[in-house]
């Protein structure tokens, strides 16, 4: 058992990975960002034509496993450009979701697709 959190672990992992194959050079913040904009797309690329109702039965469907491996690749990438840029993603998150909290109380924008913040920061 780990005495970490998994995306800590999963970091680990992918540092050795890249280490052990000497692609640390190229995990540059730069090329990560680019690489994961690309996993970004075509995740979208597998829902461009759906209609709402397909792209929610989309686990259902012969897509599911390209989905799961888009997602498992878009993970990949955020994780690995958060170790190299040192940023605690459980950390931010955390930290970005209270302020969310606070920007948009529950009772104000409740059903409202414009969330109207409080303030915009």
């Amino acid at each position: 058992m780990s005495d970490t959190d998994p995306v800590t672990d999963l970091q680990r992992r992918l540092r050795d990975f890249a280490v052990a194959r000497d692609w640390e050079p190229f995990h540059t913040p730069k090329n990560l960002a680019m690489a994961l904009a690309g996993e970004v797309g075509e995740l979208l690329e597998i829902f461009q034509w759906l209609t709402p109702e397909q792209a929610a039965q989309v686990m259902d469907s012969d897509r599911a496993e390209d989905v799961a491996d888009e997602l498992a690749d878009v993970f990949i990438y955020l994780a690995r450009l958060a170790d190299v840029l040192g940023v605690d993603l459980a950390a931010v998150a955390d930290a970005k979701l209270d302020r969310n909290e606070r920007r948009f109380p529950a009772g104000r924008v409740r059903g409202r697709a414009d969330r109207p913040a409080l303030d915009e920061t």
